[in-house]
C-alpha cells in the first residue's frame, strides 16, 4: 500500500478554516486566495481517499473521517511547530515563574511542562496551581511571569482574554439528583471557600430566578469540591474543563436548574514585554488552551488573542 505524506500546508488551511468558521477567512488569514485553499482541500480529500467535507445545507461539514483527519491535523501541526521551536531556542536558557487555576493543574499543566521541557531542556520553571485572587496578587507584585486564570471583570496592567467557556451545574456521575427547583428545598451547593468568583455567580443566579439555596460543603482546594459533589453532598458549579470522572455536567434545565453564564479565561502577564523563555511558554500554553476549548461545546477562543497562531520559529 502507497505510504500516504500529508502536506503541512494544506493541513494548517483545513485546521485554520475549520477553526475560524470560514475557508475564506483562513485564505485572508494565510495571504491565500479562496481558490488557492480550494485545491488544498481537494488535494487533501484525495489524499485521504475519502470524502472529508459533506453538504450542510448552503455550507460544508465535516464527516465521520473528516472529524478524524481534524484531530490528527491539529497534532501533526503542533508537532511540527513543536519542532521548530525546538531548533530555533535550543540555547534559550532562564526562568520563568508560572500560574494556573486549579481547574487546569490536573490537565493544562503537564501537558505544557512536557511540551515545553523538550524543546527548551535549559529553562527552569517555577509552577503554582492556586486560586484566582492569589494568582492576580502574585502577578500584580511581580512574583510570577504568567497567570492563567477566570475574569473577574478586573484587568491586571497586562491582561489578554483568551477564551469563553460556559459554566455547567455539576453533580454526582452515578445517582439520581435528589432535589428539585420546584420541591421547596433550598438547593444544596458545594462550594470552595470564599472568595470564589464561581460560587458568586452562581448564587446571584440562584438568587435572579428565585431559587432558595444553601452551602453544603467548602472544601479549600477543588479535590476536595469534586468529593463532597460525587458523593451527594451538594451541586457544584464549575465549566466543563477538567471535570474528573465521579462528577458529571447537568442538562440544560435539569432539576428546574437555571442557565449559567459564560465566563472569559484570561492570561495575565507581570510585564508587557517578557523574556524570550516567557513568551515561548505563552505561546506553548496558549496552544494547549486552544485545543482543550476547541473540543469543549458552546466553548470558544477568541483568534485575535496574542499568541494564538501556533509558534514556527
Amino acid at each position: 500500500m502507497r505510504k500516504v505524506l500529508f502536506d503541512l500546508d494544506v493541513l494548517r488551511s483545513f485546521v485554520t478554516g475549520m477553526e475560524l468558521g470560514s475557508f475564506a477567512k483562513a485564505a485572508d488569514r494565510l495571504g491565500r486566495s479562496t481558490s488557492a485553499i480550494s485545491a488544498q482541500l481537494k488535494k487533501l480529500e484525495e489524499q485521504a481517499g475519502t470524502p472529508i467535507f459533506r453538504k450542510a445545507g448552503r455550507g460544508l461539514a465535516l464527516t465521520e473521517a473528516g472529524e478524524t483527519m481534524l484531530a490528527y491535523a491539529r497534532r501533526l501541526l503542533d508537532l511540527n511547530d513543536e519542532a521548530a521551536t525546538a531548533i530555533h531556542g535550543v540555547d534559550l536558557e532562564g526562568w520563568v515563574r508560572l500560574g494556573l487555576q486549579e481547574d487546569f493543574g490536573e490537565t493544562l499543566l503537564p501537558e505544557v511542562l512536557g511540551r515545553f521541557a523538550r524543546a527548551h531542556p535549559k529553562v527552569r520553571i517555577e509552577a503554582r496551581v492556586v486560586r484566582n485572587a492569589e494568582l492576580i496578587e502574585r502577578v500584580t507584585s511581580g512574583k510570577i511571569d504568567l497567570a492563567l486564570a477566570w475574569s473577574d471583570g478586573f484587568r491586571t496592567a497586562h491582561t489578554d482574554r483568551i477564551a469563553e467557556v460556559p459554566m455547567r451545574w455539576v453533580g454526582p456521575a452515578h445517582g439520581a439528583i435528589h432535589w428539585h427547583a420546584d420541591g421547596g428545598e433550598p438547593l444544596p451547593l458545594a462550594s470552595l471557600e470564599a472568595p470564589c468568583l464561581l460560587r458568586t455567580i452562581a448564587t446571584k443566579v440562584l438568587d435572579h430566578a428565585d431559587i432558595g439555596w444553601r452551602i453544603s460543603f467548602v472544601s479549600p482546594s477543588l479535590g476536595g469540591l469534586w468529593a463532597a459533589t460525587a458523593a451527594g453532598l451538594g451541586l457544584t458549579v464549575r465549566t466543563p474543563l477538567g471535570l474528573p470522572d465521579k462528577v458529571r455536567l447537568l442538562a440544560a434545565g435539569e432539576a428546574g436548574l437555571p442557565p449559567l453564564p459564560k465566563l472569559d479565561l484570561v492570561l495575565h502577564r507581570a510585564e508587557a514585554e517578557a523574556n524570550p523563555a516567557t513568551e515561548r511558554l505563552a505561546s506553548i500554553m496558549l496552544q494547549a488552551v486552544r485545543q482543550t476549548v476547541d473540543a469543549t461545546p458552546q466553548a470558544r477562543v477568541f483568534v485575535d488573542a496574542p499568541n494564538y497562531e501556533p509558534v514556527t520559529a
